[in-house]
Parts: C-alpha cells; structure tokens; sequence
C-alpha cells in the first residue's frame, strides 16, 4: 500500500511540475508566452482568449500583470506593470477598423472623463493607424516609473500615452463594467 501512494505521489507531482514549467500555450492557433518581459521586470500570464465579431475570430489577446489577479478593478485602478498582448488572426482587421473599435470601447470605459483623455486617444490611434496585417502583434504596456503606455507593434516601439487616467480607460476597454466583449473580460482574469 504504501508503495502504491509513494508511486501516485511521484507521478502527480511529475504531471504538476511538467504543467508548470510550460512556456507558452496555444490559442485558437496563437502562441502565447507564459511570461513577458518589460525593463528587466518580468510580467506573468493572467488570463488570454479570443476576441470574435461575427463569427470571425479577429485576434487574440493575453493579460499580463507583476500581481496575478481575478479582481478587475484592482487591476484597472493598480499602478503597477501590466501589459496587453494583441495577435491579430484575420485578415479582416484593418487599422480604421481597429481604431474605430478602440474608439467604441473607450466611449464605454473612461464615462466623464472621456474629453479630457481625447487628445492622447487619439494619440494612441496615430501608433495604430500603419497597415495591419495577419499575425501583427501590439504590446500595450504600462510602466508606472514614467505613467504612461508603451505601445508596442512587431516589438518596434511606435510611441507613448502619458496618464494613468489613460491606462486606466486602456485596460478598463476589456476589463471595466462595460467590456468590449463579456467572455474576453473572463478569459483575461483567468476564469
């Protein structure tokens, strides 16, 4: 008997540590790294999934945070490293549609402070406003040192949004009340 619980021991915890040390997971076709590093701090996987309009999966997003975390609004409202990771999957997708989309969602997450953070949404938009084409990756990070977001495309730095006002309405477009899409919101928090 006790040979038989020291062998079901060995082999869970050789299936456990193999889960573990897993680097990357595959979504809907995309490969998304377990970890994400940003000025020597390295930024885990909180949650990834597919974003669909009609259907159509358009891309894949993954959630990045110093602080794995199931509670949104800690995550909108912490002034900590985080990231976003985007994987564009069709060819559907088109920057005027993107930045349309972002638009709609930014309606939705920044409520009365909306005006205010115009100028820097339409910032962002210019970093997003180059062809987009199939397999186009965007990093949008938030680094606390300086406020402000780093908007990343094909690891090319294409500039950066002040305000933690703004990273708050950026990340509240998938993660606030209001998400972009209800699912997404889930798969980002790892439910």
């Amino acid at each position: 008997m006790k040979n038989l619980l020291l062998l079901l021991t060995v082999i869970l915890t050789l299936q456990f540590t193999e889960v573990t040390a897993q680097k990357s997971f595959d979504i809907d076709g995309v490969t998304v790294p377990r970890t994400m590093q940003f000025q020597s701090k390295t930024l885990s996987l909180n949650g990834a999934g597919g974003r669909s309009k009609m259907w159509l999966e358009v891309y894949v997003q993954a959630l990045y945070l110093s602080q794995l975390s199931q509670d949104p609004k800690f995550i909108i409202d912490s002034d900590t490293e985080m990231a976003i990771r985007i994987e564009i999957t069709s060819s559907m997708v088109s920057s005027n549609k993107l930045t349309k989309a972002m638009n709609s969602g930014f309606e939705k997450s920044a409520g009365d402070n909306l005006e205010a953070l115009r100028p820097r949404i339409e910032q962002f938009k210019s970093f997003l406003s180059d062809e987009i084409t199939q397999k186009d990756v965007f990093k949008l990070i938030y680094y606390p040192i300086d406020s402000s977001v780093w908007v990343y495309k094909n690891d090319v730095l294409k500039g950066k949004v002040q305000g933690f006002d703004f990273k708050k309405a950026l990340f509240g477009i998938w993660l606030s009340d209001k998400p972009a899409d209800e699912k997404l919101k889930n798969q980002l928090l790892g439910k």
